[in-house]
């Protein structure tokens, strides 16, 4: 999928408002191999930015690969954060809601 900036537009690109209607919350990525993003959602909308947001509803750490494979749909998020590929910190239930608001 390229870089994590590629990865963020894509994400961005699929936002679906509705299945994000009820939501308010930032999403931080820090990212192994990669500038730390964060996703603003609010108001039916998603916002991404390069750097680290001090309020981040919940913190998820992974490689930009396991992030590509989870956004594309090759890998679920469930199983690798089970695996231990994706740390997750804060509302983690929030974490699984992600492939539901960027849908592949």
């Amino acid at each position: 999928m390229g870089t994590a900036k590629d990865i963020f537009d894509t994400m961005i690109n699929r936002f679906d408002p509705i299945a994000a209607s009820e939501m308010d919350a930032i999403f931080q990525f820090e990212l192994d191999d990669a500038e730390p993003y964060f996703v603003t959602i609010s108001d039916g909308s998603a916002v991404a930015e390069q750097g680290e947001h001090d309020d981040a509803t919940v913190t998820l750490g992974m490689d930009t690969a396991t992030l590509s494979e989870v956004m594309t749909g090759e890998l679920d998020g469930m199983q690798a954060f089970m695996q231990g590929r994706i740390r997750a910190d804060g509302d983690i239930m929030l974490a699984t809601k992600l492939t539901q608001i960027f849908p592949v």
